[in-house]
């Protein structure tokens, strides 16, 4: 068993240590603080993200009322990729698919690239927070020319998105609730005259082509449009601010910035998601009896799949805890893994293809200030603030 509160500030800060501890004793244990079993190694996450036993989709027997106060919230809930599970997934997420093409995220190559170039012209002289001077505004300004809506839009964007990312955080409380169903109810208020307003004015973005996408026949509805934008925001540009802010972290820290040279950027970028991700813990449902580390999960148990600590596995890895550049295809789950791998794990890689050589392009000698700590917001471990200081 597991006693470890997700408050912990020693946690909160690095909690590398205690994932090897678990993974030499367990590596799969109930996790106390959550009620839950919990798998920290490689090969039991990797096996369990492609389990069909298991799912996101809550099953029958815990599902409880939704409360007055979230009824927006779960609105948009109900029609998300993340929380749907075959047939459903599998048609919304072919529909899908037919819009957000590989063709179209390389498409944006350029318009990330005159993005940073903006950003990085307005970045202030001296000592300045970097997360929301550069590592919040790309992904937003990316999310909002990929939807086709105004960029002006992109505090409101960002608002909502944190609103509603709040609710996976570990400890959520009352307010946080009330601001999420209040994100989600303005947002999909915005997201209804907009789609309204593409069917009548196509355009060349995002939701016109879900307007269009069809897969025998069957075409997306309205509600379901209005949940994918919203999880594309808000997945999108949660794992990217927050993957962002760890890789400069890492890479000033380590004096590795040399690995962002053409040809080596991409393999770089594997490297940080695997070193330092943003997401460390996502669960899954069991629909059946499930054989998992010598214990068992019922149908209806619920199992934590710890991604940070799967790629700091020395099974898996030589010198886990060594950001190496240079390992060769360092195999790591930061996006998840079998039927809900992460949709917009192409974007989120070519944002920080571009995002992380433009930003030491510009500023070569950027240096950390001050020492950088990580919020209290499991299960993302994520920067509070990144202080450096550009000559």
């Amino acid at each position: 068993m597991l006693i470890q509160s997700p408050h912990d500030p020693a946690f909160v800060q690095d909690p590398y240590p205690v994932y090897d501890r678990v993974r030499s004793g367990g590596p799969v244990l109930f996790w106390q603080d959550y009620g839950m079993m919990a798998a920290f190694d490689h090969a039991t996450v990797h096996a369990l993200l492609r389990d069909r036993r298991l799912g996101r989709a809550v099953p029958a027997s815990k599902k409880r009322p939704v409360p007055d106060h979230l009824t927006a919230f779960n609105a948009v809930e109900r029609h998300s990729l993340l929380e749907l599970e075959a047939p459903e997934h599998t048609r919304l997420r072919r529909l899908v698919l037919h819009a957000f093409t590989s063709r179209r995220i390389a498409g944006l190559a350029g318009d990330i690239r005159d993005i940073c170039a903006d950003l990085l012209s307005t970045l202030p002289k001296g000592d300045f927070d970097l997360i929301p001077a550069y590592c919040q505004h790309v992904p937003v300004r990316v999310i909002a020319r990929l939807l086709g809506v105004p960029e002006e839009m992109g505090p409101n964007l960002l608002r909502w998105s944190s609103a509603m990312v709040a609710m996976y955080q570990a400890g959520r409380t009352r307010q946080i609730e009330d601001a999420a169903n209040s994100a989600a109810a303005e947002f999909t208020s915005f997201l209804t005259a907009y789609i309204e307003e593409r069917r009548n004015d196509p355009r060349d973005d995002l939701i016109t082509e879900l307007i269009a996408a069809k897969e025998d026949g069957a075409r997306l509805t309205r509600d379901e449009m209005i949940g994918t934008c919203i999880l594309l925001l808000n997945a999108g540009h949660e794992a990217t601010v927050h993957s962002l802010g760890n890789a400069v972290k890492c890479l000033i820290e380590t004096g590795t910035t040399s690995a962002l040279a053409p040809g080596h950027i991409a393999n770089t970028v594997e490297e940080l998601l695997r070193f330092d991700p943003p997401l460390h813990m996502f669960t899954r449902y069991a629909y059946e009896a499930v054989e998992v580390g010598g214990h068992t999960l019922n149908p209806g148990d619920e199992i934590a799949l710890m991604l940070g600590a799967t790629g700091r596995d020395p099974d898996v890895f030589n010198d886990p805890h060594r950001f190496d550049p240079t390992r060769p295809k360092p195999n790591h789950v930061a996006f998840g893994g079998g039927l809900h791998f992460c949709v917009g794990a192409p974007l989120a890689r070519l944002e920080m293809e571009i995002a992380l050589p433009a930003l030491f392009q510009h500023a070569p000698n950027l240096r950390i200030v001050e020492t950088p700590y990580y919020a209290d917001s499991y299960h993302f471990h994520k920067l509070d603030r990144l202080m450096v200081n550009r000559p």
